[in-house]
């Protein structure tokens, strides 16, 4: 290819419309007289889904690795691991003659009936990100280019293409795109993937304030936006707002429709040229790796197994596992020869093998007697024959094991979940085996999280396998047998029910709007905050050892926000076996001016360690660890105070915790105004001592005329309302008293302009939740956002 600036000006204009628009299902035109490419996108997150028809959908389409699911690759915590499996991705794709992978998909799993949950990584924006970005290095690291999805707010299948998703600034930003912006920031991708839905009233493939303002702007991505496929309803205004490539083509109207926009002057010239420079620069990008080659498709199969086997979260355990040499073993339930190994729709691999789960427990058993029967049918329908015959295999077994999954296609793109329960028919089989058996294992496969309050306390022993992709058979019976310990961890809470969860009331919405009313609380930020239970917590993940931690320590106890703080801390195994444990670090806002969650997870480390081992981990806190985003401000606040730093195994089992004070090096301006309630200028950090002395004097003659009562009234006044009615008793004039207050509070800060807004409705709920019970007077410094 020529240089981008020789091409723009080469280009005709009919030429560069049909550069920004699809060749085909699959496919981007090429001009082929100015030696432009087209180029290939396939999907998908867990192996490559290359069509055999480029104008087909092509489901499933070539064989290929079948990894395991996001859901499985998420409980590995671990981004070496998942930068090593976006290699082996781009390396297929490659082969494959593909130039951009589409994936990883990163929105946040908001409910868990989320029908696509098993393709995003977690209820947690950190976690999310980290290990985005980490996929996205690997892909890219082979010359293939990646698409980061969907691009925003998408975290529901229900009226998927048309439901507008209202959520409040601090959320979208806190929760919503932060995964994004990781990933954008640390992996660099080649694409972002607009998404179908619309974004406080707003479609997401038009949304300028999203695309050109925070992803661009903001986040410095010099990449293309690429609509999902079909999401654009207006190709000039989509263009207008930044979406470079729209998907599919061809579509001869659109093309029209943008030569006609600029010849009429409707489209500026440079806002095409625009976005066909980016296109050019992703097709040198990609013409600069030659495609096709070989794969090494036994060493990819060895790696799934690998991925699987790290991703397995031991949620329960009684002695059962690992199993030792049992002589007699008794295999129960459908799954075991029929493999639950990914979800439905556009992700949906041709694996090139899959491996048996009730092969591999035979071959691993050695010489001992494995018995089948299936236990229950397709469906939710109990079959008491199986569920008997079931029961009475295992109490001849010395132990059984349940395979239990949901039915294929229930997780899958285009439709939610309706229930977190798993299907009567499983339940009653459950319930069978561990009364027959103490020694059961129920080995889990499904995608997004399933509830277990009808089984739990029975069971001795639950292993989570995820949708472990074609070779999770084999890592199954690495980890009953112990020649893998298991070392997963959840990304997800699983509730007691689903009733409890954050998204209960308002998904799936109502009128084409799904309102976000939970707000920052998903997840784990809800339950802590609420002080709810939870059958199994955000992090958790047992082991066939036993870890130990110790000896924290920070860099510094007082710091500056823009230092960030490095915590250092050790791990020890002190079990009799070897071991990964991944530790967690959370922060929490002792004192905050806004809403703020109990803690959250700001990183991460996972360490393997020998019997007896032990390891000294440090992890360093940059600015972002420690702020919030003030939409009244429209930037990222990190407020001086005291910050709690907490290290656990899980977001319950905290093992560590020490305080540290953090200097803000930022000279906030005050959002005080005269309309600002007395309570917060008395919580203020510059407005208190300004308004402190005239609220004293006003408590004093209320106390001597016996109203001390009205203490309430006064705090919840507007300041310059308190002030004309007390201008004749304290002798004051309001106006001139109001605006000496102004003059004083602002001192060399001028009022903040408003901030140009994401679709957001901004505000906050007041102080943190410690500061907001009952019978406190001092609330924190409570900001009152401008209106």
């Amino acid at each position: 290819m020529k240089g981008i600036g020789a091409l723009l000006k080469a280009l005709t204009l009919e030429e560069k419309a049909s550069l920004i628009i699809g060749a085909g299902n699959w496919t981007t035109a090429a001009v082929p007289r100015l030696g432009i490419p087209s180029l290939f996108l396939a999907d998908g997150p867990h192996g490559v889904r290359r069509v055999v028809d480029e104008q087909g959908l092509g489901i499933p389409g070539l064989p290929a690795t079948c990894f395991p699911t996001a859901s499985c690759l998420a409980s590995t915590w671990d981004t070496a691991l998942v930068e090593e499996l976006g290699r082996a991705l781009g390396g297929e794709a490659k082969a494959l003659r593909v130039d951009v992978l589409l994936g990883p998909g990163v929105n946040v799993r908001r409910t868990p009936l989320g029908g696509r949950n098993f393709e995003y990584f977690s209820e947690d924006p950190c976690l999310a990100g980290e290990l985005a970005a980490a996929f996205i290095r690997g892909v890219q690291s082979r010359g293939v280019g990646t698409s980061l999805k969907h691009y925003a707010a998408n975290n529901q299948e229900y009226e998927r293409f048309t439901v507008d998703a209202v959520v409040d600034e601090r959320a979208l930003r806190e929760i919503y795109l932060a995964a994004f912006e990781t990933a954008v920031k640390k992996g660099a991708p080649r694409t972002v993937m607009a998404a179908y839905n619309r974004v406080n009233g707003v479609r997401a493939c038009e949304h300028a304030a999203l695309i050109d303002g925070v992803l661009r702007r903001e986040w410095g991505f010099d990449g293309v936006v690429v609509s999902d496929w079909g999401a654009v309803k207006d190709r000039v205004v989509s263009l207008k707002a930044g979406l470079d490539l729209e998907m599919p083509g061809p579509r001869k109207d659109r093309r029209r429709a943008v030569v006609r926009a600029v010849k009429s002057g409707a489209l500026p010239p440079r806002v095409l040229d625009r976005a066909v420079r980016r296109v050019l620069r992703l097709a040198a990008a990609c013409a600069a790796t030659s495609k096709g080659g070989a794969t090494d498709w036994e060493a990819h199969h060895s790696l799934a197994r690998r991925i699987a086997g790290e991703g397995f979260v031991l949620l329960k355990n009684e002695g059962v596992l690992p199993l030792g040499d049992p002589v007699r073993v008794a295999v129960i339930g459908r799954s075991a020869p029929e493999p639950y190994v990914q979800g439905g729709g556009s992700s949906r691999v041709a694996a090139r093998r899959v491996d048996v789960p009730l092969d591999e427990i035979r071959a691993r058993a050695g010489g001992a007697e494995v018995s089948f029967c299936e236990g229950y049918p397709a469906g939710p329908v109990i079959d008491q024959r199986l569920v008997d015959e079931a029961a009475e295999l295992a109490r001849r077994a010395e132990v059984a094991l349940v395979f239990i999954a949901l039915d294929e296609f229930v997780e899958s793109e285009s439709c939610d979940r309706t229930t977190t329960d798993l299907p009567a028919n499983r339940v009653a089989l459950i319930k069978a085996v561990c009364a027959a058996q103490p020694r059961t294992a129920v080995i889990l496969g499904n995608g997004g999280v399933v509830t277990m309050e009808e089984w739990i306390d029975g069971a001795p022993a639950v292993l989570e396998t995820w949708m472990a992709g074609e070779a999770g058979a084999g890592a199954i019976a690495d980890a009953l047998w112990g020649d893998v310990n298991p070392s997963g961890k959840l990304p997800e809470t699983v509730p007691l029910r689903l009733a409890d969860t954050p998204a209960f009331i308002n998904y799936p919405g109502e009128n084409g709007r799904v309102r976000y009313g939970e707000g920052l609380f998903v997840g784990y930020r809800y339950y802590d905050y609420r002080g709810a239970p939870v059958r199994f917590p955000f992090g958790h993940g047992l082991s066939y050892t036993t870890f130990e931690y110790g000896r924290l320590s920070f860099s510094e106890t007082s710091f500056k926000d823009a230092d960030g703080l490095t915590v250092s801390f050790e791990i020890a195994n002190t079990g009799t076996r070897a071991g990964r444990e991944t530790a967690q670090v959370y922060v929490r806002d002792v004192r905050a001016s806004l809403a703020r969650p109990v803690k959250e997870l700001k990183a991460f480390v996972k360490t393997a360690l020998e019997p007896g081992e032990r390891k000294a981990i440090s992890v360093h806190l940059d600015f972002r660890a420690f702020a919030f985003y003030h939409p009244g401000l429209g930037r990222w606040v990190a407020e001086s105070g005291e910050f709690e730093i907490l290290v656990g195994s899980s977001a319950a089992d905290i093992r560590l915790r020490g305080a540290v004070r953090l200097r803000s090096t930022a000279g906030e301006p005050s959002l005080l105004a005269p309309g600002s309630s007395v309570r917060l200028w008395l919580d203020d950090e510059r407005g208190g001592p300004l308004v402190r002395p005239l609220v004293e004097k006003i408590e004093a003659a209320l106390s001597k005329e016996g109203g001390g009562g009205m203490l309430g009234f006064i705090l919840e006044s507007p300041l310059e309302r308190l002030l004309r009615q007390w201008e004749e008793p304290l002798a004051l004039n309001a106006d001139e008293t109001m605006a000496d207050i102004m003059r004083r509070l602002h001192g060399k800060f001028s009022a903040p302009k408003q901030p140009r807004r994401p679709g957001g409705h901004g505000g906050g709920k007041g102080n943190n939740k410690e500061a907001r019970k009952p019978g406190k007077r001092n609330l924190g410094k409570g900001i009152q956002e401008k209106k």
